[in-house]
């Protein structure tokens, strides 16, 4: 499967330069307006273009030539990278600006992402999807770990423009892997006709469909509440903490880490874990999410954070492979739009929303309010998941 490790590593390089990007930006946005709403407004409006318009970017990815697609994508978020590198470097930054900036690269997010996720199903057979979308995972884990621990020792030691100039040539990575692929060895894939209604198409899809629509329902929920650490870590790592952006790198690199054991044991397993198991990851999840934001030390809230990163990459590796296994393959590029925004979409209200909590409770809160009720999610969802799963059968193999 050369193809697929082409994929592999230049997306592993391209999400690390990325890591670092996103720490850059949370430090500069503090640095320009010391206000964790506005860094929470900012992570918002990154995302803001695929919530409104994800749907279309899965019917673009199932109709178009995925690598074609990511051919101008990445280009563009190298350019992007560039512009930030210089306004920052220039000290010409003003809130207004890193918003728009932010605008525009998430309306690349609208074809990048679903074409980079769905993409995976036209490099490996059915039977490797599963370990594949796993060890995907776990690249992005370590990819986060490099990213985090070098961005922190450059924001701290250099300042921030030279983490944008390290993600723009990032992406350089993913495209010449991309060129280097061997279109034989790829599986043709099923395209989906140019006709009406394909989002509304897909949205049905998900909703009549319980192996789609309850993972994404629980992603969705949970993407609001808990999953905001680009958000709540930096202001956990200043506030409750009183520490810096090498604090921040290196609570992500432990969370990170702890991600990267998970996706071992996840990718260690010989079948997709079942409905259930969603729900249970949910609980122990929201447990670790809990016990960082009441840590009274920052050594306690790492060991904390560690399980974190596992319960995270476990939850969300499980609901994926579900999704992947679960959608027709002229289905994929939509279902998967759907997963990106209910994981990541989600922040368009979650980010200002544990800002907010942040800045007027304490840093810890914007913790508190997602581990809670992901804890409560699990518990509600479990009995009716265990009693779904005991009455249907494995999701059969496509012939």
């Amino acid at each position: 499967m050369r193809n697929y490790r082409l994929y592999f590593f230049g997306q592993s390089i391209s999400v690390g330069g990325s890591f670092m990007q996103t720490l850059a930006l949370s430090f500069l946005v503090l640095q320009t307006t010391g206000s964790g709403t506005d860094l929470g407004i900012i992570a918002a409006a990154r995302l803001l273009p695929f919530v409104l318009l994800g749907p279309v970017g899965g019917v673009i990815a199932d109709r178009y030539n995925k690598r074609r697609l990511l051919y101008v994508t990445q280009s563009a978020s190298a350019a992007g990278a560039l512009i930030f590198a210089l306004l920052a470097a220039l000290g010409d930054v003003s809130f207004p600006v890193l918003l728009v900036l932010s605008l525009v690269l998430g309306c690349l997010t609208v074809l990048d992402n679903p074409a980079r996720q769905s993409l995976i199903g036209d490099l490996v057979p059915r039977k490797a999807l599963a370990n594949a979308v796993i060890l995907n995972s776990i690249s992005l884990n370590v990819a986060r770990v490099l990213g985090s621990v070098i961005g922190g020792a450059l924001v701290a030691l250099v300042g921030v423009p030279l983490c944008f100039v390290i993600n723009a040539l990032s992406f350089v990575a993913v495209i010449v892997n991309l060129v280097r692929m061997k279109t034989t060895d790829m599986i043709e894939p099923v395209r989906a006709p140019r006709a009406p209604g394909q989002v509304r198409e897909g949205l049905r899809y998900a909703a009549r469909t319980p192996e789609l629509l309850f993972p994404l329902l629980m992603l969705t929920i949970t993407g609001i509440l808990a999953y905001e650490f680009p958000t709540t870590l930096p202001l956990l790592a200043t506030g409750a903490f009183q520490g810096n952006a090498a604090t921040y790198g290196a609570m992500a690199a432990v969370m990170a880490g702890g991600a990267i054991v998970g996706g071992l044991v996840a990718a260690s397993r010989n079948s997709p874990r079942n409905s259930a198991s969603l729900a249970l990851t949910a609980v122990g999840w929201g447990v670790a999410i809990l016990v960082t934001g009441l840590a009274p030390t920052l050594p306690i809230a790492l060991v904390a954070l560690a399980f974190v990163g596992y319960g995270s990459i476990t939850f969300n590796s499980t609901a994926k492979t579900t999704l992947q296994l679960a959608a027709r393959p002229e289905m994929r590029g939509r279902i998967m739009a759907l997963w990106a925004l209910a994981w990541g979409g989600s922040t368009v209200i979650g980010g200002p929303l544990v800002g907010w909590v942040a800045q007027e409770f304490g840093s810890r809160w914007s913790l508190i309010i997602g581990g809670g009720p992901t804890i409560l999610l699990g518990l509600i969802l479990l009995p009716y998941l265990r009693n779904r799963d005991r009455k249907t059968s494995p999701i059969p193999e496509e012939s």
